[in-house]
């Protein structure tokens, strides 16, 4: 602890040896005593110094303690000094007067008692030490309000000036203080800005989540930082981001809430101008990579068109320019058949992926039992899977039960992944077919699947495109020097057939050269589960019964067409008549009543609708009723309801299937035979 200063008490006599005297009585006190041997040399210790007590000898030659109190009083840096006057001789009544008339306290003769005086210089001193006391506390109080003064200063100069709007409110919710940027951003005047909230100024499309937002901050207590438009009253929007934290006293109080307004505008518009450019170079990348893909694909379609057709039109050519043995010549029609059917599924790949961007692709429902479908796909690719030497490895579970979907598009599926497996496994490789029953995954449901899963050991998917596979037109190598053709439609068709039965798919791979794996999961019917045995085949047999008197009309511009359908209607026993256009047609039905027509759609000069209605025009008893089949290489759900609406009963898209069109004809006339329904 620091020590307290000495006090100094002024003795003032001249004789020696009464100072020593009054030395040797107040020393006890531990105080600074100065000594004085005249009036003079007490004055001069006054001009320098504070004493808390002068003790001053009446009787000095020269000048006296009167005269010595009189000019120390006059002084006024000891005007209040307390003076104690010390006399050897009696104090009458006039010399007291006089005295203290001249500010003296006390008057003492001599000789001096040692406790009294001690017991009154003590008074003086303590006096003294408290008057210095009071006197530091004044300076320190006047310091300290200065700095208040400047402190307040610096902080209504920083708030005036603040670039960010400041509030408090109570805990009540009134708000006790805005600065003039939180009055401009909230567009009020000042008595204004005491009275409304902030939150009145909120565009009203974002008022709603401020006042939720803001009442749990009052609610929690935790720190608030949300940003909203503001609307000015002139209509002006401007973003603001507002800040805020409780305001605690020392004891931990809440007291209220403190809080800034910053306008954001030119941010959220930089951000906005960034995330715009973003985008833009985003959707140019996108348009890039999208005119890589279709010119990739264009590349791709052009050969895989092309290729069958080299083959189908140079064994054409030797067919019609060379007698073959029987032998060449079946080899010659068996080239001509299988490119054609490769044509044709691409054809119907395409008009597959056509039909799912427009959202067309219809699924004709019924309960499925996936084996049948499964084995039949299977047959199917068996032809593709024994050059290569490939083993087809199965496990079907018998007692799956039955899906709801499209038994030719589930067929559709399993055929595509069994193909594009064959085809990306090399000779000898092995290709694993499951079917089993699953639960649905994080469900607390009892849902079962009907998993299907196809596996190979072929060259598999790097982790890069497996993200992709499923795209359209997405194909791992689309170079010229690829050494598997197809134009990458096949699994994306897949996807969308299996999502429209309501199903998944996913693939894995644990990278090139490791094989894949294919997943499909459709939901299983919960009541009509069966095994093998006792399930209903959908498939009906094929059996040879011609349409023996069956009278045909076959109306196509086409001459090939038209010597096809006569031909493949005379083998099946009809009688078939075929003419290339409208006129004709009606001049057949007004002399030889047919029993069915079959027309194409697109002909020149008039087409099929014309033809369909000038028929229905006539009287039945003049063939105006005669049933009707539309052929069109137009295969749109919207061209096939426009063809019922224009009075055919059935619509079969080209390239036609002739155990296809000879079912529908049997269909259309409910004739008592079974044909292929493949």
């Amino acid at each position: 602890m620091q020590m307290e200063p000495k006090v100094n008490i002024l003795l003032v006599d001249d004789k020696l040896e009464n100072l020593l005297a009054l030395e040797a009585i107040l020393e006890k006190l531990g105080e600074n005593l100065v000594r004085a041997t005249s009036g003079e040399e007490a004055l001069r210790c006054l001009l320098h110094q504070d004493f808390a007590v002068i003790l001053l000898d009446v009787q000095m030659p020269g000048m006296d303690g009167f005269e010595t109190a009189t000019l120390i009083r006059n002084r006024g840096r000891s005007r209040h000094t307390p003076i104690i006057f010390l006399t050897a001789f009696s104090t009458s009544d006039q010399m007291l007067f006089k005295g203290y008339a001249l500010g003296a306290v006390d008057y003492l003769l001599k000789p001096l008692n040692p406790n009294i005086l001690t017991s009154k210089v003590t008074v003086f001193v303590e006096l003294f030490k408290k008057t210095e006391a009071v006197k530091q506390q004044a300076a320190q109080l006047v310091a300290v309000n200065a700095e208040l003064r400047q402190s307040e200063e610096r902080l209504r100069s920083l708030s005036t000036c603040s670039p960010v709007g400041i509030f408090e409110i109570d805990t009540e919710g009134g708000c006790r203080y805005t600065n003039p940027r939180y009055q401009a951003i909230c567009d009020l005047k000042a008595a204004e800005s005491l009275e409304k909230r902030w939150l009145e100024s909120v565009h009203p499309e974002d008022r709603e989540r401020a006042v939720i937002s803001w009442s749990d901050y009052i609610r929690e207590g935790s720190d608030y930082s949300e940003e909203f438009r503001f609307q000015t009253t002139h209509g002006s929007i401007r973003w603001v981001q507002v800040r805020s934290s409780p305001m605690l006293s020392g004891q931990g109080e809440l007291l209220g809430y403190v809080g800034t307004l910053e306008d954001i505008t030119e941010r959220k518009q930089a951000e906005e101008v960034r995330a715009q450019v973003i985008r833009e170079q985003t959707a140019r990348q996108e348009a890039e990579a999208a005119n890589r893909m279709k010119d990739e694909f264009l590349a791709v379609l052009s050969h895989e068109l092309r290729t069958p057709l080299t083959s189908m039109l140079g064994w054409s050519k030797i067919l019609r320019s060379k007698k073959l043995d029987e032998k060449a010549t079946s080899r010659a029609l068996e080239a001509i058949e299988r490119n054609a059917t490769s044509q044709m599924q691409l054809i119907e790949d395409i008009l597959d992926v056509s039909r799912i961007i427009r959202g067309q692709l219809r699924l004709n429902v019924s309960a499925v039992n996936l084996i049948s479908v499964m084995e039949a796909a299977l047959e199917a690719v068996r032809p593709l899977a024994e050059p290569k030497d490939i083993k087809l490895n199965t496990v079907l579970d018998t007692s799956v039960g039955s899906v709801y979907g499209d038994p030719a598009r589930l067929q559709q599926v399993v055929w595509n992944l069994l193909t594009n497996a064959i085809k990306f496994t090399p000779k000898g490789g092995r290709v694993e077919v499951n079917l089993s029953v699953v639960c649905g995954e994080g469900q607390q449901t009892t849902h079962k699947y009907a998993q299907i899963q196809v596996i190979d050991t072929g060259i598999g998917i790097s982790s890069e495109f497996l993200p992709k596979v499923f795209e359209r037109f997405r194909q791992a190598d689309s170079t010229t020097t690829r050494s598997h053709n197809g134009l990458g439609l096949g699994l994306a068709i897949v996807r969308h057939l299996v999502e429209l039965h309501k199903g998944t798919i996913f693939a894995e791979s644990l990278g090139t050269g490791e094989g894949a794996t294919f997943t499909v999961r459709l939901p299983l019917l919960q009541d009509n589960r069966g095994s093998r045995e006792n399930r209903e085949e959908t498939s009906s047999p094929v059996a040879s019964m011609p349409l023996t008197g069956l009278r045909v009309l076959v109306v196509d511009d086409e001459a090939d067409t038209r010597n096809f359908l006569s031909f493949m209607f005379e083998e099946y026993g009809a009688i078939a008549t075929a003419v290339a256009s409208v006129d004709e047609a009606l001049a057949v039905v007004e002399q030889a009543k047919p029993d069915i027509l079959i027309s194409d759609i697109g002909m020149s000069e008039q087409d099929g609708y014309t033809l369909i209605r000038k028929l229905r025009s006539l009287e039945p008893e003049k063939g105006g009723g005669i049933p009707a089949i539309a052929l069109t290489a137009y295969t749109r759900e919207e061209d096939r309801l426009e063809t019922l609406r224009a009075g055919f009963q059935q619509h079969l898209s080209k390239p036609i299937d002739p155990t296809k069109l000879i079912a529908m004809v049997a269909n259309v006339l409910k004739l008592p035979l079974e044909v292929p329904v493949s």
